[in-house]
Formats: C-alpha cells, sequence, structure tokens
C-alpha cells in the first residue's frame, strides 16, 4: 500500500497552512489556518472493508517542565511521547484520497464537534478525539473536546524539530470497535488484529526559530 501528498513530501517541512500554530516574532506563536493535508493512497488490498487514519506526533516532551518557557529550552534528550493530532476511523475501502481542508480549516476554540462527522458525503466516518483535548483541559477560554484534525503546534522552545507521522491502515473489519469519545491509542489497540496493510508518509515540524534558521 502507497500514501503521499501534495501537500508535503516525505521527510520534508509540513507547510504553516496546515499546522495550529505559527511563528509570531512578539509573542511566539499565533494561530496558523490549520488545514488538514491532501492524502491519497493506492494499492489498498483485495478484502479490506474499511480503513483508518491516524496522525501522531512522537517527539512530545514527557515533561512539561521546560515547555514554552522564557529562558528555558526543551532539552534534546528527554524522552519523548507520543500525541494524536487525527484519529479518522470508518473510510469506505475504495476511497482514494482527502483533499487538502476537507475536514479542517481554521482553528476552533473548544474543539470541533463529533464522533460523528455531519454533512459529509461519505457516511458513517467518525472521529476520535485528539490529544488538544488534555493539552487545553485547563484553559478557560480553550477547553473542550478536540475531535478530528488539530495541526502542529510544538513548543516554540524545543530542540529538535518533531516529526508528524500520517499512517493508513486497510482493516478487514467494516466498523471499528470503538464508541463514543474514543482516542487514537483505544483505535490502536482495537484495530491491531485487524490490519491487512498500512502505510505511512512523515513530514516535519518547528516554531523554534533557531531551527527555522538552520534549514
Amino acid at each position: 500500500m502507497k500514501l503521499w501528498s501534495e501537500s508535503f513530501s516525505d521527510g520534508e517541512t509540513i507547510p504553516g497552512q496546515f499546522a495550529f500554530g505559527a511563528v509570531d516574532p512578539a509573542t511566539h506563536v499565533r494561530l496558523s489556518d490549520n488545514l488538514n493535508p491532501h492524502l491519497a493512497w493506492a494499492d489498498v488490498p483485495n478484502g479490506a472493508r474499511s480503513l483508518v487514519l491516524i496522525c501522531h506526533d512522537p517527539d512530545v516532551p514527557s515533561r512539561g517542565d521546560d515547555v514554552n518557557q522564557e529562558g528555558q529550552t526543551v532539552p534534546r534528550d528527554l524522552p519523548r511521547v507520543d500525541f494524536f493530532h487525527w484519529v479518522l476511523i470508518d473510510l469506505a475501502a475504495d476511497t482514494g484520497q482527502i483533499a487538502a481542508g476537507e475536514f479542517s480549516k481554521g482553528v476552533t476554540a473548544r474543539g470541533k464537534p463529533g464522533p460523528q462527522i455531519v454533512g459529509h458525503s461519505q457516511s458513517g466516518l467518525r472521529h476520535g478525539v485528539n490529544d488538544y483535548t488534555g493539552w487545553f483541559a485547563n484553559d478557560t477560554q480553550m477547553a473542550g473536546d478536540y475531535y478530528g484534525y488539530d495541526g502542529p503546534c510544538p513548543p516554540w522552545n524545543d530542540s529538535i524539530p518533531h516529526r508528524y507521522i500520517f499512517t493508513l491502515y486497510a482493516l478487514d473489519i467494516p466498523r471499528v470497535p470503538v464508541d463514543g469519545k474514543f482516542t487514537g491509542q483505544e483505535v490502536r489497540d482495537a484495530i491491531k488484529n485487524h490490519i491487512l496493510a498500512q502505510a505511512s508518509l512523515m513530514g516535519t515540524y518547528t516554531l523554534n526559530p533557531a531551527l527555522l534558521d538552520k534549514r
């Protein structure tokens, strides 16, 4: 199975319009266009009954002491954990692509609705919550359930660029057995014995001006 994008090339930088945050010289970070990127795929195996798409960042700091703190830098050698940015399930097996901006246009304070995706041409699609749900949990202006795609916004003082891995799974079941407010890890656990094939695409992103200057 093959997965690619017209929005960015594998291993290259994700353009800012597909990110949640962009560099701001005065405040470090401003909200960006937050469009989901274009994705397309081919060679889905015979017997596939549905598709799942997951985007995660494996480079999120495991400890937040230094995150976005003036005069501090998130150490390169700090252990890192997964942060889910997009969990889309129950795509029809004959779906061939997702258009840029099809599922996300702009940042929605308190999160986009879900899990059902209302008004889409393909019925039955569902979104899981992404990890901005936990990130904004104590923010009175932004707290809520963040369903669907919300793009990159790594710490502006991180010493490493972050990787964003889009993975498409072809499954032997028509519906993922999760319900309600489900997470990326819950979907991973639910599909692990039903995967016929998978393909991944990786882009990078940073908000650290020092790293941007080195590109």
